[in-house]
């Protein structure tokens, strides 16, 4: 289980020009602009058109917290959305339109930044995890590789970790002991994406997996980029699996800690996620053949096992 210190602020090199605390504008619910029902909506459609897994889970959560759930995702993925332009924009334009978006965060004007604002203020989400997220994306501004899996964990922790303490909240949290079992399901999601994107990110030059692994299993690191990976591929493939599905299971432990709606689409977007893994086995570890995904259809099948998970956890935990 991966404990971050709460709160924690970003190493001085990546620190967000912004003081990582409650920003004024949600001290005074008064001085919330109040969301439109179109910007529940723009929250909503981005959510659907980019996050397909996380939003089929969402359709488990009552109205208000599906759009609770929906504001987080979008506010994050217009960030993300930056940064992936960056090899087209600039690292330096990039910079200057994220430290924008972050300054919505004290002084949200964008629809889905208000929308963002009304949730955390709503469901008491502090600010540390979103300024930690800002970080993370700033990480990737440059090109970088990881020497270690710590290191590639700090980044997995600042750009998805945050996400599970972003959501714990508005998925019912009981007890601040399951955070940082949240942070392990994002940590887990984000491994899940950085095996299933190994060559759509290898074609732009990119290489998030830890280079001590690679060199344990005697993988060129110049291969991989190349896309004719050499050495033990599907070996190197198969354990960082085996450590993602390690930090799924520690991320279940905490599930309980969340009401029962939070239970559910919580079991549902962690087990569905898992699956891409079992796509990544079922092409022999070869993430260079195609991008593994779920499909909608496979979801709906998959749905009596959530459930099945839910009633078995109900039955094993004390309430």
């Amino acid at each position: 289980m991966y404990h971050p210190d709460f709160p924690a602020q970003p190493s001085p090199d990546l620190a967000s020009p912004h003081p990582i605390a409650v920003t004024s504008a949600l001290r005074d619910a008064g001085s919330l602009s109040r969301p439109r029902s179109g910007d529940w909506r723009m929250c909503s459609n981005m959510t659907r058109s980019h996050g397909r897994t996380f939003y089929f889970a969402s359709q488990l959560l009552p109205p208000a917290k599906r759009r609770a759930i929906h504001s987080a995702y979008a506010f994050c993925r217009v960030a993300d959305d930056l940064v992936d332009a960056s090899d087209v924009l600039g690292a330096d334009l990039v910079e200057e339109q994220l430290a924008a978006w972050e300054s919505q965060l004290d002084t949200p004007l964008d629809p889905i930044a208000i929308a963002y604002a009304h949730t955390r203020h709503h469901y008491g989400i502090p600010a540390t995890p979103t300024y930690d997220l800002f970080a993370g994306m700033r990480m990737d501004l440059y090109p970088r590789v990881y020497g270690t899996w710590d290191e590639l964990r700090e980044y997995c922790y600042r750009v998805a970790g945050t996400v599970g303490l972003i959501s714990a909240p508005i998925l019912g949290l009981r007890s601040p002991s399951a955070l940082p079992h949240a942070v392990d399901l994002g940590i887990a999601m984000q491994l899940t994406n950085i095996l299933r994107d190994v060559a759509e990110d290898a074609a732009i030059g990119r290489l998030y997996l830890p280079l001590a692994d690679l060199e344990a299993f005697g993988v060129d690191p110049d291969s991989i980029l190349a896309g004719s990976p050499n050495g033990d591929f599907h070996g190197l493939i198969e354990f960082e699996i085996a450590r993602a599905r390690g930090y799924y299971e520690s991320a279940r432990s905490g599930i309980p800690q969340l009401d029962l709606t939070g239970q559910v689409t919580t079991l549902a977007s962690s087990h569905l996620y898992g699956k891409i893994l079992h796509q990544i086995e079922g092409q022999e570890y070869d993430v260079f053949a195609q991008r593994a995904y779920v499909p909608t259809s496979r979801k709906l099948r998959e749905m009596p096992v959530v459930f099945a998970a839910l009633i078995r956890m109900r039955l094993q935990t004390p309430f």
